[in-house]
């Protein structure tokens, strides 16, 4: 079967037969569809622990150890775990959360071809069908701004103030569960534990209370701005910035 398939068994595969010729320290994806598939399997194939959707990566001075700081307790609070006995460490990160790097001319990577061969019979899922999902506008992990609204917002009627923000800021429209459980929203644009996880700059959230599955999606923003009724909202205690009303 082609590499190019979108299959994380295989996927897991091919980068352990790369892993046996070049023995990496650490094993960086990213924390996407795919990568929330292939990582804990690679982790299972080597032998080795898997650390999912972390926000920051550092290591220790002493140890030379790879400290992997992750969101925990529905994003209330952050954990940073080592695995000082376990090599390679495979990591996921969530997306947006660190600036790209200044370009540095002076460094030269080097391409290394590598032949490598997978043995079908390891293989036990099939891909049957590829469905892509029709995304109109900025994706959600891409998105420099995303306007997000919650049950607060009353009904399909009102999210279009909310699309229109969005549009003023050139961002994307997020929910949370409660307007897709209503048929307001799509649930395609879910943000939280069971949705997207997003990092943008400025994090405008609107009728949304501040449960810990949603905040969980968008703890890693750089600033929230909450708007709600209820001044006692949960979100007000993330938030950078609040408006009641």
């Amino acid at each position: 079967a082609p590499f190019s398939e979108s299959h994380p068994e295989r996927y897991a595969a091919i980068i352990t037969n790369v892993c046996k010729q070049i023995a990496p320290s650490i094993i960086l994806l990213g924390q996407t569809d795919m990568g929330r598939d292939v990582a804990p399997r690679l982790a299972a194939r080597l032998g080795t622990t898997v650390c999912m959707d972390c926000v920051e990566l550092a290591v220790d001075s002493e140890t030379k150890s790879l400290l992997q700081t992750k969101p925990v307790y529905g994003g209330n609070a952050m954990a940073v775990w080592l695995f000082a006995d376990y090599q390679p460490q495979v990591v996921t990160m969530r997306p947006r959360v660190a600036a790209p790097a200044e370009p540095d001319t002076s460094r030269k990577g080097e391409i290394v071809p590598l032949s490598i061969e997978v043995d079908e019979s390891t293989i036990k899922g099939k891909l049957l069908e590829t469905v892509k999902e029709e995304v109109k506008g900025i994706k959600l992990e891409e998105a420099k701004v995303i306007v997000a609204g919650g049950g607060g917002i009353g009904g399909s009627e009102g999210f279009q103030i909310i699309r229109e923000l969005a549009q003023v800021f050139g961002g994307a429209v997020g929910v949370t569960t409660v307007p897709c459980d209503e048929g307001w929203m799509p649930s395609t644009l879910v943000i939280g534990q069971t949705g997207h996880m997003v990092s943008p700059n400025l994090y405008i959230v609107v009728g949304i209370s501040g449960a810990m599955q949603h905040l969980a999606g968008c703890s890693s923003s750089k600033c929230i701005v909450a708007i709600n009724k209820d001044p006692e909202a949960h979100i007000f205690k993330e938030a950078d910035f609040g408006i009641v009303g």
